[in-house]
């Protein structure tokens, strides 16, 4: 028996944002609860697998929404995102603990709450209870929960790394 191709494989956790309502309904007449985590997850690293399990904990699905690569150029310039959307969902997609994953072209995820309306959004704790997220979330009926990072895990700070080693050799 011929085995699916990985990269069909990892779609079939990728919601359209155009189809974000009707797919949220649908988990929602389930009896599903709802955990959104959002973020660029550019360089996935063990930081990233950290707070995507602590968000996992708090509900039955787990949905990340990415930044697309227009909103990423947007607020963190214009050498970034090192890794395209396309591979960035397809990276995000192996993580067995994560349900679904969706995108967005705003820089912040605000819209996208409002559509979803989570039951929880987790958010790192660098952001703070007073975050952009926290307003909508809490509006329509939700909980923001913080999670701790992991010293010396960003992407910032890998990519700070790297550029330390080139510079060095």
């Amino acid at each position: 028996m011929k085995r699916p191709y990985w990269k069909e494989e990892c779609k079939k956790k990728w919601i359209d944002p155009s189809q974000i309502g009707s797919k949220i309904a649908f988990l929602r007449s389930k009896g599903k609860t709802i955990c959104t985590l959002n973020g660029s997850f550019d360089l996935l690293h063990a930081g990233h697998l950290h707070i995507i399990y602590e968000a996992k904990k708090l509900a039955d699905i787990l949905l990340v929404a990415l930044n697309s690569d227009s909103s990423i150029r947007q607020y963190k310039g214009p050498d970034r995102p090192i890794v395209p959307l396309e591979a960035r969902l397809e990276m995000i997609s192996a993580i067995e603990f994560i349900d679904f994953i969706t995108w967005f072209d705003e820089t912040d995820p605000r819209c996208l709450l409002d559509k979803v309306r989570p039951d929880f959004h987790v958010n790192g704790a660098e952001y703070g209870t007073n975050c952009i997220e926290a307003e909508t979330v809490k509006k329509n009926g939700g909980k923001l929960v913080l999670v701790d990072r992991i010293d010396g895990l960003s992407t910032s700070q890998i990519i700070k790394k790297i550029h330390t080693l080139c510079a060095a050799s």
